[in-house]
């Protein structure tokens, strides 16, 4: 079963929507090597329907500070709650399982912490640490929250220098207050637009946007342009879908004709790179895009 678990759903998923499976052994060894470090993933946390392609190659996007988060945003399958307690050796352990996988590009997220005083900012900025340390070759892309717009801590992160600093707008302007509540459209816009100035052309700014929740292109292309003008340089859209029937429903699938057309509408606004496609998502193929990758396999980048 995909990510869209409803009967209803898979049954009407259309042709351009398939789930790769492959590599067995070393999704095995991921698993493995996950659940013996005590660490989470967003593949795992919210239900990635790349994570058994992904796995298969070695390869896991880290989600730190827990697998419970604070907020209950209407398109995501991560446990909302009461989280528990920041656990200080997880950097520690992350960064291990980062060299016994020999990642080259290392992809950390978290679940947002509104229960913290700087909301996992210095914890994001520990793992960063851990990872030049123990990896000194490795990049490093963040996929964080919005810190509730709180510059101190947003700069904390960004002091960390990472390669790569993304905050995923998720979602068109109309869409924000159904979508994600607890967020806030112009909040998430103005955390890429400090993290643009305060990285200084140093650090590459990326965020994503899902479709298929209703919007219409012309949505889609205004929060591009919102987007390149406060200075993101990386963006991926893929096709939304929906965790469970008690998520927000899928209203549209998008063709691939339509994320090529994102795409080369995203090129000629100056983004540096645009992955767009079906099943394309914040973290996947990450390496290729930091890198200006070319196209391949499918997803317009």
């Amino acid at each position: 079963m995909t990510c869209a678990e409803t009967k209803d759903e898979v049954l009407h998923l259309p042709p351009w929507i398939r789930i790769r499976y492959s590599g067995r052994g070393t999704q095995e060894a991921v698993n493995q090597l996950l659940k013996a470090s005590d660490l989470h993933t967003v593949c795992q946390g919210a239900r990635c329907p790349n994570q058994h392609e992904c796995f298969s190659h070695g390869v896991a996007t880290f989600m730190i500070l827990g697998n419970t988060c604070t907020r209950s945003c209407r398109f995501c399958a991560v446990h909302s709650g009461h989280p528990p307690a920041v656990d200080p050796d997880e950097p520690r352990r992350l960064a291990q399982a980062v060299a016994q996988l020999k990642l080259r590009h290392v992809v950390v997220t978290s679940v947002t912490r509104d229960d913290l005083s700087d909301g996992g900012a210095h914890h994001f900025a520990d793992t960063i640490q851990a990872i030049r340390t123990q990896c000194p070759d490795a990049t490093v892309e963040v996929l964080t929250p919005d810190f509730k717009g709180v510059e101190r801590d947003i700069a904390v992160v960004l002091d960390a220098a990472p390669d790569v600093f993304n905050h995923n707008l998720e979602t068109v302007r109309a869409l924000q207050q159904t979508i994600r509540p607890a967020a806030s459209y112009e909040c998430s816009l103005a955390v890429l637009a400090y993290a643009a100035r305060r990285g200084g052309g140093r650090i590459s700014v990326k965020s994503g946007l899902m479709v298929g929740l209703g919007e219409t292109d012309e949505d889609v292309y205004e929060a591009m342009t919102d987007l390149r003008r406060v200075g993101v340089e990386l963006l991926t859209i893929g096709q939304y879908l929906a965790p469970s029937a008690t998520h927000a429903p899928v209203r549209r699938y998008v063709t691939p004709a339509q994320f090529e057309e994102y795409a080369r509408r995203g090129r000629a606004m100056g983004f540096r790179n645009v992955a767009s496609g079906p099943m394309v998502r914040s973290s996947y193929m990450a390496e290729r895009q930091f890198h200006g990758g070319k196209k391949q396999g499918g997803h317009g980048v």
